[in-house]
Order: structure tokens, then C-alpha cells, then sequence
């Protein structure tokens, strides 16, 4: 088959370009590079099923000769990482929604399926201890842009379905939670890479909030399986689906094992949301998966376990 695969220079792009060209596939890349890099392709750049077009999913022209001439769209390119989503509101609701409005268009007209990656973000507030895709979105206040980028993404979900029911569009919903591995950076506020090279440089390794907020984390390798696995399956499109870990951790907690494990003499330091962010910033308390549904279906458990997770985040900083 013929992917294309945009945001495909990106973290989870690069290593699901990877895992299509190790399957025999053809993959097209498109990317503005704007988060990504070239350099996350270097071990297939010259491969001779592999296309990569350094543009924007918002050239409409480019765009919809790409999907014209596709078999299937992943569609990944979006803003991502609290800090960058909190300093440019505008351009994380432009790219995520725009893009996905322009890619889900093409789609649509060239009638070929679409899986769209969103986040764990759109669950918001909700206090519950797992989050089921059915679960109900809580989101904050339009004052704090922190929700932009829930909002813009629960909005490209909205999108997704709507172009699924009125015009059978084949498309599948992915939602990630903290998805980590090789090549994903600390620029963003990425939470696990940022307090690995933090222990690893002997630096202060900084905790927001309370440090008792919760989160699982998913290795790479996983998610690029479940992503690959859902298109083969008639009975994903149309739907949602969770993605993530079942091991829960607070901050505070994988700080200490962060500094336990690169025997760092960092010291671990709690630094409040209004100083690390923006005044009044608000945070999720628990992001924890309910994976039941995309387990029933193709099998997904993860294959990773959290102290295996941060070892490997520790040997790629090291390397």
C-alpha cells in the first residue's frame, strides 16, 4: 500500500515511517519540520519507498495530490508540548484544527480512509480513576489557554466522526497518553525526557505543580504497533480509541526513580504552575486508560513496563 503520513518527521511519525517501510509500504511524508526534524528519518532517508515533502498540510494543492495518489492517510501533524501550546495559542488552534478540516476535505473527496491521532488532553478535568473513550470531556475556562489545545483537538475529533456519519469516510480515532521513547525531545515540556537530560546534566529536576498529579506512559514501539494494527481491522473505523500504559506514577515519584536509576545527584525540585507556566494554569490530576476496548478488538496490551520505559529514555539521552 501507499501511506501518507503527515507529521511524519515527528517523534511518533518518524518511527511509524519506519515501521510502514519495514512492512514493504510506500510512504509519502509531509512535514513543515516547524516540531519535527529531518533528521528523525535519517536511517530511512534514502530509502527507495520513501517520499519526504518538507511542507505544509496547509497547501491545500500539495496536500490534496498527496491524498489523491494515497491508499492511506495518518494523519499525526499537530502542535504538541504544554509549553508550546501555552506561548502560541493561535498557531496550536490554526495547525490542529485547519489542517485537520483540510485533510479530512481531501479525504473525503478522494474517498480514503483516515486515521487521526488526538490526545488524553480531551478528557480535561474529569476526576475519574480511568478514562473510558465515552467518558465526558471537563474542560476549563476559555480564559486559560491551556485548554486551547484540548479544545482544538476534541474539535478535530468532532470532525472526524461527523465526516464518518453523514459520509461513511472511513476514520479511526486514536487518542495517545504520554507516549515516550528515542527522538522525543524535552523542548515542549515533555515530562519523562525533560527529567532524564535534567539528572543525567547533574541539574535540578523540576516538578510542577504539587507533583502528585498521576500519569501512565507508553513506549513508542507499542504505539506504533496498535496504529498499524487498527486499519487492518473493518470494525475500527468509525470509532475511538485509547492508547496508553497501565502503570500509574505521579510526578514526584517518577522523579525519584528518574534519579534513582542515572544515579544523578540532582536535587528534585517542586516549582508551582503559575511560575513554570502561566498564572491561574490548570492541570489534569489523573491520566490513566482504560485500554478495554482496543484490547478486545486487536489484541493491544502493552509490552513495556514503566521501569523498562525510563531505561530506555536513559540510554537514548546517554547515546
Amino acid at each position: 500500500m501507499k501511506f501518507l503520513v503527515t507529521g511524519g518527521s515527528g517523534f511518533v511519525g518518524s518511527h511509524l515511517t519506519e515501521k510502514l517501510l519495514s512492512l514493504d509500504h510506500e510512504v509519502v511524508v509531509i512535514d513543515n519540520v516547524s516540531t519535527g526534524s529531518a533528521d528523525n528519518l535519517a536511517a530511512v532517508r534514502k530509502h527507495p519507498k520513501l517520499r519526504f515533502v518538507i511542507d505544509s498540510i496547509l497547501n491545500t494543492k500539495t496536500l490534496e495530490k498527496l491524498i489523491q495518489e494515497c491508499d492511506f492517510i495518518y494523519h499525526l501533524a499537530a502542535a504538541v508540548g504544554v509549553k508550546l501550546i501555552v506561548n502560541d495559542p493561535v498557531n496550536t488552534m490554526q495547525t490542529n484544527i485547519r489542517g485537520t478540516e483540510i485533510v479530512l476535505h481531501f479525504a473525503n473527496k478522494w474517498q480514503k480512509p483516515v486515521l487521526i491521532t488526538s490526545t488524553s488532553e480531551v478528557y480535561g478535568k474529569n476526576t475519574n480513576d480511568t478514562f473510558s473513550e465515552d467518558d465526558d470531556m471537563v474542560l476549563g475556562s476559555t480564559t486559560q489557554s491551556r485548554w486551547s489545545y484540548a479544545c482544538s483537538k476534541a474539535i478535530d475529533e468532532f470532525l472526524a466522526i461527523s465526516y464518518h456519519r453523514k459520509n461513511k469516510l472511513p476514520t479511526i480515532i486514536v487518542r495517545m497518553f504520554n507516549t515516550v521513547g528515542p527522538r522525543q525531545v524535552d523542548h515542549y515540556g515533555m515530562v519523562l525526557p525533560t527529567f532524564v537530560k535534567q539528572a543525567l546534566d547533574q541539574r535540578p529536576i523540576t516538578v510542577y505543580g504539587t507533583g502528585q498529579q498521576t500519569r501512565t506512559f507508553t513506549y513508542i514501539d507499542d504505539v506504533v504497533s496498535a496504529l498499524v494494527a487498527l486499519p487492518n481491522n473493518e470494525k475500527s473505523y468509525g470509532e475511538v480509541f485509547n492508547v496508553g500504559g497501565n502503570e500509574e506514577i505521579s510526578m514526584i515519584d517518577l522523579a525519584k526513580l528518574v534519579k534513582e536509576k542515572t544515579a544523578s545527584t540532582s536535587e528534585i525540585v517542586i516549582i508551582p504552575y503559575d511560575k513554570a507556566y502561566e498564572p491561574g494554569f490548570e492541570d489534569m490530576l489523573k491520566r490513566v486508560p482504560n485500554i478495554g476496548k482496543i484490547s478486545r478488538l486487536i489484541g493491544y496490551r502493552p509490552s513495556y513496563q514503566l521501569s523498562q520505559i525510563v531505561d530506555r529514555v536513559i540510554d537514548h539521552f546517554k547515546s
